[in-house]
């Protein structure tokens, strides 16, 4: 035990002294954006909650009335008796919504890709990932035992001479990329990489996550690229849906042999009814609402505008500070003026790159974004 509190110390002793040793705030989300926290109230620029729906009315009256219904738990994996009656439902919404066959829910999105590559990918097969992907992609991509390739940000030149160096010989192929890229809010360019896989017999995986609800009339990145072919449609729930899980959205065919042979699915307990209901009353707002789903993207670029930014492609905007030190400060000084903007550092990061990641919600009001960046000009690393 001696050695592991040691361990313990001593890694928490060089992450702190690089400025880059982690802690929780606790923080009470009071609406759509306003928190509070260390008893100050704040305006929150930090909340991927895109729609608001998770103060929604009539998403918070859906949860509540599943759980009266079934419960707060699923109580079992969905092959043992967690498979309650509204995620088939839920499942038939995202499927209809991303102009797919089936969709199959699981318990995050973080089990979602670190259930979906292993299952399409092994030993003999060939895995290439965007080097900005999610966490959670490059989880999956290494659990599979597949060889693992990494394709550099968003650059199809070197995807193609991926493909054509390793295809050949690996049974199968999977290329996998965020579709708005968490940190940098950029989009894969779908469109064009579906052509390639197509050219090279490889499975394209986009990651939705922070696509669905604010990008394509609410549809999603997939469906900002008319024409792109993407298989394996993954993406969550917990962004601008307001609430948790994850999904992928792919051929009748595809999520039979998810739902029989994907660890997080037949091993992880199913999604609580509260939060299946939820996310079913959040995709009906979405589909019923393309000006809400509008709003997002039009406040980022209403910022990077007032910034001389480059244009907003979502409604992530990140202001790249620099070291992590000269970021906690940024941070500091803007809770100094009562918003919100929490330091991202390395390894989220590149070395070299500590951001304030912006992330905008339709609740904005647009003299708050106003204000936010004339607090923000003084900050950008020049």
């Amino acid at each position: 035990m001696h050695s592991l509190q040691s361990f313990a110390e001593s890694k928490l002793a060089a992450l702190e002294a690089r400025t880059l040793r982690r802690t929780l705030a606790p923080t009470h989300r009071m609406d759509e954006i306003w928190v509070e926290r260390g008893g100050r109230r704040l305006i929150s620029f930090s909340c991927n909650d895109y729609l608001g729906l998770s103060h929604h009315p009539a998403v918070k009256a859906a949860a509540a009335a599943a759980i009266e219904t079934y419960g707060v738990g699923a109580g079992a994996s969905r092959l043992i008796t967690g498979d309650h009656p509204l995620l088939s439902v839920l499942e038939g919404r995202l499927a209809a919504w991303k102009s797919t066959e089936a969709a199959c829910v699981f318990g995050s999105g973080y089990l979602a890709n670190t259930g979906i590559i292993p299952t399409f990918a092994g030993p003999k097969d060939l895995v290439i990932v965007d080097e900005l992907a999610h966490a959670c992609i490059w989880a999956g991509a290494r659990l599979s035992g597949a060889k693992v390739e990494t394709m550099r940000h968003n650059d199809l030149d070197h995807l193609e001479a991926l493909l054509a160096a390793n295809r050949a010989s690996a049974e199968h192929a999977l290329v996998a990329t965020d579709g708005v890229f968490s940190m940098d809010g950029d989009l894969a360019p779908l469109d064009r990489m579906s052509e390639l896989c197509a050219a090279h017999d490889a499975w394209l995986l986009s990651d939705d996550a922070h696509g669905l609800g604010v990008l394509a009339d609410g549809r999603g990145s997939v469906h900002a690229f008319p024409g792109a072919q993407v298989p394996l449609q993954m993406g969550t729930l917990s962004k601008a849906a307001g609430g948790y899980g994850g999904y992928l959205c792919a051929s009748q065919a595809v999520v039979d042999l998810i739902k029989t042979r994907a660890r997080t699915v037949v091993y992880s307990t199913g999604l609580p009814p509260s939060a299946a209901a939820a996310a079913i009353a959040a995709l009906d707002i979405i589909a019923g609402d393309p000006e809400l789903c509008a709003r997002p993207l039009a406040k980022a670029r209403a910022f990077t505008a007032a910034l001389d930014l480059p244009q907003a492609q979502s409604p992530i905007v990140p202001v790249i500070i620099g070291g992590a030190t000269a970021a906690l400060e940024a941070s500091r000084l803007l809770l100094e003026q009562g918003f919100l903007l929490v330091p991202i550092r390395p390894p989220t990061v590149p070395e070299g790159t500590a951001r304030l990641r912006v992330a905008f919600s339709a609740a904005h009001p647009d003299e708050e974004v106003a204000r936010l960046a004339r607090a923000v000009r003084p900050l950008i690393r020049a």
